[in-house]
């Protein structure tokens, strides 16, 4: 396995009320998914460990930090084993570099990556919806950590929303996108991901042609990379190295090592090793930032029973589905309506889901490389010639309600599966790609 090389490291208006600068949160960056799988698979096998469970469970419990309040939880803990039903999760970094100037961020409360995570209620699925930066949202009313409230935003980016009343808001900007629930938040900085890809011993990728950042000063060869410290921390950062240079490949690019890391979380390597597991547990419970519904291990061990047993391929990564567009005079992403409806609408009836659409524009499937690691283009499929007099199958009628179709064949007493419209991309934590570098910072 090789290792990196590299060197030195618009907001949306604010046309609602100005922005008032809270106590900072810990801000953070893409492995909010991690984060969560972190301090939860570890903390289940470390307290189902006797000699270490009593001084881990004493010491992960002092570590965690004060809690964020959010809008109409409960101020009780969930205990362990409590954890019931599906749950809803959100997972937000922020590009602020939690205060690190090393490593060369605005001076801003951005939600950068903000991910949701779905737990089926019979715990043997899970969904991480990531929803691009730069998304066209209604923002609500918020109220920050101290108390200053702040009007709602129309037609905002999304990654404003941090900046408007913190992690609370972000929480209740989705839910207002989504209509899910979302009892449960987290929200991990900089130095987070550095540390915890530290205690998972390093995240294997694959890199299909050079990426070469010059935004972030970040190199890395084609081929085969075991990334950790600040080499993953540039690699999920990487924007203007991967695919077309946009936010979206880059969420592709992060869910190939999102995908990479649950392999690595659920090998045996790293299940078996307690010393690990802690590792990983303090990393995670010393770099986030927890709503208070999250403010105990119980509630984390009792939230990885439920993550632990999930097979690899029902672990789904998708992107929410959009595309560029324009409102209030600014560039961004707007939302794919029908799409966006038929994907929630499949979360929230808790239906199994296949991926019909390909992993997005910052990833290629290894299968479509030669020998040398080199891309090959695909083969044209040969059209055949239009029958005369044959009638051509009738369009779908716009009108239609847009509710999700189960899959054909599913067999008696199946949960019936939903194919994903294939304008949602996407992956599954069992699915391998290399990164489709962008050389020569683009």
């Amino acid at each position: 396995m090789s290792t990196a090389s590299h060197r030195s490291a618009p907001r949306a208006d604010d046309t609602a009320a100005p922005v008032a600068r809270h106590g900072r949160l810990r801000s953070g960056h893409p492995v909010g998914f991690v984060a969560r799988v972190v301090a939860a698979t570890l903390a289940v096998v470390l307290v189902s460990t006797a000699s270490v469970a009593a001084f881990a469970v004493y010491n992960l419990t002092s570590a965690v930090g004060p809690g964020v309040s959010l809008a109409g939880e409960d101020d009780d803990p969930v205990q362990i084993g409590a954890i019931e039903g599906g749950v809803n999760l959100l997972l937000v970094g922020s590009d602020s570099g939690g205060g690190n100037a090393a490593y060369g961020e605005r001076d801003a409360e951005l939600n950068d990556v903000t991910m949701l995570m779905h737990i089926s209620e019979d715990h043997e699925r899970a969904t991480v919806v990531s929803f691009p930066r730069d998304l066209f949202v209604d923002i609500p009313e918020c109220t920050g950590p101290d108390g200053t409230v702040y009007n709602p935003a129309y037609s905002a980016k999304i990654n404003s929303a941090l900046s408007r009343g913190g992690l609370a808001c972000v929480v209740l900007t989705v839910e207002a996108l989504t209509g899910l629930d979302i009892p449960y938040a987290a929200e991990i900085e900089f130095d987070g991901v550095i540390a915890m890809s530290n205690a998972v011993g390093g995240v294997p990728v694959c890199v299909a042609t050079p990426i070469d950042d010059r935004q972030i000063s970040f190199q890395l060869d084609a081929g085969e990379h075991s990334l950790s410290g600040f080499d993953a921390l540039q690699f999920l950062r990487s924007r203007y190295g991967v695919g077309d240079g946009s936010d979206t490949t880059r969420i592709s690019n992060q869910q190939q090592f999102l995908s990479s890391l649950v392999r690595t979380l659920k090998s045996s390597d790293t299940l078996s090793n307690p010393v690990r597991l802690y590792g990983i547990a303090t990393a995670a419970t010393q770099n986030l930032q927890l709503s208070n519904s999250l403010q105990s291990v119980d509630t984390m061990v009792s939230i990885a029973s439920a993550l632990r047993d999930i097979p690899l391929e029902e672990v789904v990564f998708v992107r929410y589905p959009s595309g560029s567009g324009t409102s209030n005079g600014q560039s961004g992403v707007v939302a794919i309506e029908t799409a966006a409806t038929e994907l929630i609408a499949a979360i929230e009836a808790d239906l199994p889901l296949t991926l019909t659409g390909d992993t997005g524009g910052g990833t290629i499937d290894p299968d479509a490389l030669d020998e040398n690691g080199v891309p090959v283009e695909p083969e044209v499929p040969d059209v055949p010639e239009e029958t005369p007099g044959e009638t051509p199958p009738p369009s779908a009628d716009p009108s239609a309600p847009t509710t999700p179709a189960p899959s054909e064949g599913t067999a008696d007493g199946e949960t019936p599966r939903v194919d994903l419209p294939d304008t949602v991309e996407g992956q599954t934590a069992d699915q391998e790609t290399c990164t489709a570098g962008q050389t020569a910072g683009g």
